[in-house]
């Protein structure tokens, strides 16, 4: 384990500022895992796009707002498609501030699933680490980071193995998975709450599939998330009647949690392969069982039967019975496998570790669990 004070700069996405809601769960796993370096003694300079704001502050933390244009999403692009840079483009802004600082620091951490980054590793002295948010979603990006993994193999981390497992690697992954403050979340024993359904609306998360389970049953389904797609969000409101969804937008942690501990269940339809599953840990947090399709990093966050329920990918019918059979599920299980796997502290210890392993050259078992 590191017993020294490190001073890091964490680079933030540069898909839109924090608390926009544009990072998706990006932005969430920042904002954790700043609080749990933090908390472990560590000093950190973030570097973000100017608009960024924090929940909290620190006398550990120094924060440089950077302006430009929002970079485009991969997940948003062909898998051919090239590397795209807008006309001032935020992305190599921040870069370029890293490199005016990084003599002073020990390490960098990227949190963006860009090109740029990943191509600078081979470039600068100081250790740039990659904590990879998705699945390969273009060849481009998947050429890169294998490159990487057989340059700099302990300077890349994933969220799962499932996700990892698209890329070619060198040496076994280095799975740090996700955390999140456990005081940020209260624990409901409320079990007679409404469904829902948390995530970007956007077609790769699958909304439609849990309308069609809240249509069958009879039932309202609340949803939270920012409309990244408005004609994906209007179709699935033209095919169902609109008394059937909730729109209850993009909300700040503290008011989210308050609204999904609520819920006697949360139902997760992916149509591509997670990295994590940023909302299944958030929900399991507050007492909350999930119903998620076995698909990417959902599949090694439930526990079938524990804390909620894993149903083959595009099997409505397979949702609806779990569903069904939710109130099996002791909502203590999900708070104590949430306390157990997945509070900031236990996050920040395993990044804590990777990056002891990455600036000292060496590999460990420690990463296998």
């Amino acid at each position: 384990m590191i017993i020294k004070q490190l001073k890091l700069i964490l680079v933030s996405t540069p898909i839109g500022y924090l608390g926009s809601g544009k990072g998706g769960g990006v932005e969430l796993t920042i904002v954790s895992l700043l609080k749990g370096l933090i908390s472990l003694g560590h000093k950190i300079i973030l570097i973000a796009p100017k608009g960024s704001k924090l929940p909290f502050d620190s006398h550990l933390l120094e924060i440089r707002l950077i302006d430009g244009v929002d970079q485009p999403s991969w997940q948003h692009q062909k898998t051919i498609d090239p590397v795209l840079i807008p006309f001032n483009s935020v992305l190599p802004k921040l870069w370029e501030d890293v490199i005016e600082i990084a003599d002073e620091c020990d390490a960098v951490i990227n949190f963006s699933y860009d090109w740029l980054p990943l191509w600078l590793t081979k470039t600068q002295e100081i250790k740039i680490f990659h904590l990879i948010s998705m699945g390969a979603e273009s060849l481009i990006m998947k050429e890169i980071i294998s490159e990487i993994s057989h340059l700099y193999p302990f300077q890349l981390a994933f969220h799962s193995k499932r996700q990892s497992k698209d890329y070619s690697l060198k040496t076994d992954p280095i799975i740090v998975g996700n955390g999140f403050d456990k005081e940020d979340y209260v624990f409901n024993q409320n079990e007679n709450g409404p469904l829902g359904w948390a995530g970007r609306i956007a077609p790769e998360k699958g909304l439609e599939d849990a309308v069609k389970v809240a249509k069958n049953l009879g039932e309202k389904l609340l949803v939270w998330g920012l409309i990244e797609d408005k004609e994906y969000a209007s179709k699935i409101e033209n095919t169902f009647k609109k008394e059937i969804i909730e729109w209850r937008g993009f909300l700040p942690t503290n008011k989210f949690q308050e609204q999904l501990g609520r819920c006697r269940a949360l139902i997760n339809t992916p149509k591509w392969n997670e990295a994590y599953g940023n909302v299944i840990v958030e929900s399991m947090a507050c007492g909350v069982p999930v119903i998620a399709y076995d698909l990417g990093g959902p599949g090694e966050l439930i526990e079938d039967g524990f804390n909620g329920f894993l149903v083959k990918p595009n099997d409505i019918d397979g949702l609806i019975k779990a569903t069904k059979s939710i109130s099996e599920i002791k909502r203590k299980n999900c708070r104590d496998w949430f306390e157990k796997k997945a509070t900031n502290k236990v996050f920040a210890e395993r990044v804590e570790n990777w990056l002891d392993k990455g600036l000292n050259k060496k590999i460990s078992a420690d990463f296998q669990d």
